[in-house]
């Protein structure tokens, strides 16, 4: 059974950072297509950062370019979303998902349904 626990997010001021992490079990990482997304109420769901297996290429929204960095270490099975300069406007449940048979990064951002999906962690940046 698929399964990931995400942790790390919390209350920052703006221009903070956060790092979450996502802790993948029983699946490797390695043969999905990852990503993190996050959900805000009252706003659509988005897809932040993506990567397939296949090519390997890493998609960001277009609003945090720049500012978060995805990565994974294989050996841990864990993703982790380095999120710097948080504004506002990044305020959501974060939350990470893998799927299959996704050509590429940015299609599987733009997907909301997903094989396996983690509760979440949130995100709140206020001063």
């Amino acid at each position: 059974q698929l399964q990931f626990v995400e942790s790390g997010g919390g209350l920052v001021q703006p221009g903070g950072s956060l790092r979450l992490s996502c802790e993948a079990s029983g699946f490797s990482l390695d043969n999905y297509d990852i990503g993190w997304f996050r959900q805000a109420p009252g706003k659509e769901h988005e897809g932040v950062s993506c990567i397939t297996s296949s090519d390997r290429k890493t998609y960001y929204l277009d609003s945090v370019k720049g500012r978060f960095t995805f990565s994974r270490d294989n050996a841990k099975n864990t993703l982790y979303l380095q999120m710097n300069n948080l504004k506002p406007e990044d305020t959501a449940i974060y939350y990470c998902a893998a799927d299959t048979d996704w050509a590429t990064a940015q299609a599987l951002c733009a997907n909301s349904a997903f094989d396996s999906q983690g509760k979440g962690t949130q995100v709140t940046v206020s001063s």
